[in-house]
């Protein structure tokens, strides 16, 4: 019988009717109890870390995630955490770069209705998490609606429906139905041994760009970020006729500012050697985001700002492929 524990961190799959709407208000042990499958033969320990909301989730609460998954590490055999479903991407993706290593599943889940509902999806949805923390398997999936995706490659794509969560640029890894696993293909074990990386710098903003965005924007974030994330257009587009950003752009690079050019477009990333508008911003060296997720960038983004501010250093980590958050880079030449 596998041992697993339950981490619980709040959220909809937690939440209760307070004075002001859905409030998370049930602990681990309450959602447990909810929960009455016994047709898992799995050993589940659960642990409350904090009962928020994740709209109110900070970076120095995934450090806090990651830190209970090390200390806990050689105690369990996996681990399932129940999020809120609005930033458990961005959890996610960040717990796959701090927990290098990992030879265990790390398994994020949550809900779109409290379990405590009548009409509710988290039975399902932490049935599955824990069927699949049971398997032979390393690294940090998002498990919801019968899907199990990389940690990396998760996004919510919808606010209602239950199946919130789409695997963008990279298959799903299994499929769960009645409690049997279907595999699509598996992650490559490693022998790494575990190793836990929490440093982390939060200064990173993300700047969706629109028809009419000023230049002048650029000399506030100047003054506030260490990073600035460009969500471009189409494969990288940055204007430079009229309102032009490309002499602001390359201000915060002078400056030593990380500076990415991402695409607003979910699927297939981006290639900013394909059209002039994307060659004349490349000149400066931005960092590249090639087909890897606005919440994997963050908190890449972040992750790579922790360990140093050599903005080339920055470019290396963010531009090589990690927990299968990229498959593709770009190569001017090719």
């Amino acid at each position: 019988m596998k041992k697993l524990l339950l981490l619980a961190t709040g959220g909809t799959i937690a939440s209760i009717e307070g004075e002001e709407g859905l409030v998370p208000g049930l602990s681990a042990k309450d959602i447990l109890d909810y929960f009455n499958d016994t047709s898992l033969s799995v050993d589940v320990t659960y642990q409350i870390l904090m009962n928020r909301d994740s709209t109110n989730m900070q970076p120095e609460h995934w450090v806090q995630i990651a830190e209970a998954v090390h200390q806990n590490y050689d105690l369990y055999d996996g681990f399932v955490i129940t999020h809120g479903t609005d930033t458990l991407s961005f959890t996610s993706s960040a717990l796959s770069y701090m927990l290098q290593g990992l030879q265990k599943p790390v398994v994020v889940t949550g809900s779109q209705v409290p379990i405590s509902f009548k009409h509710t999806d988290a039975k399902k949805n932490l049935s599955d998490a824990l069927l699949f923390a049971s398997e032979n398997i390393g690294g940090v999936f998002v498990v919801f609606d019968g899907r199990v995706m990389m940690g990396t490659r998760a996004v919510k794509m919808r606010t209602k429906s239950y199946d919130a969560f789409e695997s963008i640029n990279l298959p799903y890894v299994a499929l769960i139905k009645e409690n049997r696993i279907t595999y699509y293909w598996q992650p490559e074990r490693n022998e790494l041994k575990l190793t836990l990386d929490t440093s982390l710098c939060p200064d990173v903003f993300v700047l969706k760009l629109h028809p009419g965005t000023k230049p002048k924007i650029f000399d506030f974030l100047k003054k506030l970020y260490k990073g600035v994330i460009i969500e471009s257009y189409g494969n990288g587009g940055v204007p430079f006729e009229q309102r032009n950003l490309l002499p602001k752009i390359k201000e915060l690079i002078d400056e030593g500012i990380a500076v990415l050019i991402s695409t607003q477009c979910l699927e297939e990333g981006g290639d900013l050697y394909l059209y002039e508008v994307g060659r004349k911003v490349a000149q400066y060296d931005v960092i590249l985001s090639g087909d890897m997720n606005k919440e994997a960038i963050v908190a890449k983004l972040m992750w790579a700002l922790g360990k140093t501010t050599n903005i080339k250093e920055v470019k290396q980590i963010i531009e090589t492929p990690l927990a299968w958050d990229l498959s593709t880079t770009w190569d001017p030449e090719d």
